[in-house]
């Protein structure tokens, strides 16, 4: 890494990340439903998902959602024999909500719009014991992380880590760390919605803000300059000066939410990187290679980083083409910067483990069905 950098990591209840949840926990619930009827997952992707802001009216111990927010689910589906796809989408998407939100959940109105797969897509699943690439596309990961990704992503871990709910009431599911970094300075400005009901006066905000950011600077390696909500108006005398929410969310106000907008598969928006634009959350675990060869390109490239010695980075890079077999890519790039180069055996150890990785795809696929694998 050279004199500057930056990332970023939206959380849980950012309106991006509320759309990837919520189509990611609607592919698992398909993927099940799939599996009990065929025995096999069948053609679907649900990778586009709108979320419609609300209005609220926030105050000071507990303020009015007046409007509430709207999820738009759309895509292709294979039909169930005995459940309609489109309620089996709307019930997992509910459940998360309720799951990762609370109560707050269930102020977002799930709407989908779902249409029968193309015939000429079906048959990339469940025909064949390798299932055939949905698309033509290509998957990207890095290794190892820098320090200003550690940093972003230890925040991240810690704003939505049980111990910091149990100590902040008041910090809502919302929040965007942005990291930077000059030289070995790191700054992470984070924005993070406030819950109005645990807050009684602008005072007591400023002081639970200033609070948690003690908390999280002692945690975080890192030694990084934290500020919160920046936008504050230090002079405020209501509530209209600083970022208090009813809901926790800012989507309960007019900011709206889009899949694919988001965290990479690694949880983190890297510039200084190459990195895919593919929207992994929703795509069908099976085929969709905009998922597998993401996630399958960061492991490689972690699995050489770690077990090959004087490896400063590796780039892996992977090109599907559609219709062919998922474990046979029409372009595996991998470029590794090390100390004193690679030897040939260690070239030939790399390929080895590509060709490993392609092969235990059926494992990943499961994993990923499963969501074992964070994708966002």
């Amino acid at each position: 890494m050279g004199q500057t950098e930056m990332c970023e990591h939206k959380g849980v209840g950012h309106p991006d990340s509320l759309c990837d949840g919520a189509v990611e926990a609607a592919a698992h619930a398909l993927c099940r439903a799939y599996l009990e009827a065929y025995g096999a997952i069948q053609h679907f992707n649900l990778d586009k998902a709108l979320l419609i802001g609300g209005i609220s009216a926030p105050k000071f111990g507990g303020g009015q959602l007046l409007r509430p927010m709207r999820l738009m689910v759309s895509g292709p589906v294979t039909e169930l024999p005995s459940a309609k796809a489109d309620q089996i989408v709307e019930q997992a998407i509910r459940d998360y909500f309720v799951a990762c939100l609370g109560r707050a959940g269930d102020d977002i109105r799930v709407e989908p719009i779902l249409r029968p797969s193309a015939p000429n897509l079906r048959r990339v699943t469940g025909t064949t014991s390798v299932p055939l690439s949905n698309d033509t596309s290509f998957g990207i990961g890095y290794a190892p992380l820098s320090s200003l990704e550690k940093a972003v992503l230890s925040a991240s871990q810690l704003l939505r880590s049980s111990d910091f709910e149990a100590s902040f009431q008041a910090a809502g599911h919302d929040f965007k760390v942005m990291g930077s970094r000059l030289d070995g300075h790191h700054r992470l400005t984070i924005a993070l919605a406030f819950v109005d009901r645990y807050i009684r006066a602008v005072d007591e905000y400023f002081t639970v803000k200033g609070q948690i950011a003690s908390y999280l600077t002692d945690r975080i390696e890192p030694a990084v300059e934290i500020a919160i909500n920046t936008l504050d108006d230090s002079d405020a005398s209501n509530e209209s000066g600083i970022y208090l929410t009813v809901t926790g969310m800012s989507a309960e106000h007019g900011d709206d939410g889009q899949v694919g907008r988001g965290n990479r598969v690694n949880g983190l928006i890297t510039p200084y990187r190459p990195m895919s634009l593919e929207a992994a959350a929703g795509k069908n675990p099976a085929s969709h290679v905009g998922k597998l060869y993401n996630v399958l390109a960061h492991r490689l490239a972690a699995r050489i980083a770690a077990d090959m010695d004087g490896v400063n980075e590796v780039v892996v890079r992977l090109l599907s083409g559609i219709g062919r077999p998922i474990d046979q890519p029409q372009l595996a790039a991998i470029d590794v910067v090390a100390e004193q180069g690679l030897s040939p055996t260690q070239q030939q150890e790399i390929r080895e483990l590509l060709r490993q990785q392609l092969a235990n795809l059926p494992t990943l696929v499961r994993e990923l069905a499963t969501g074992t694998i964070p994708v966002f």
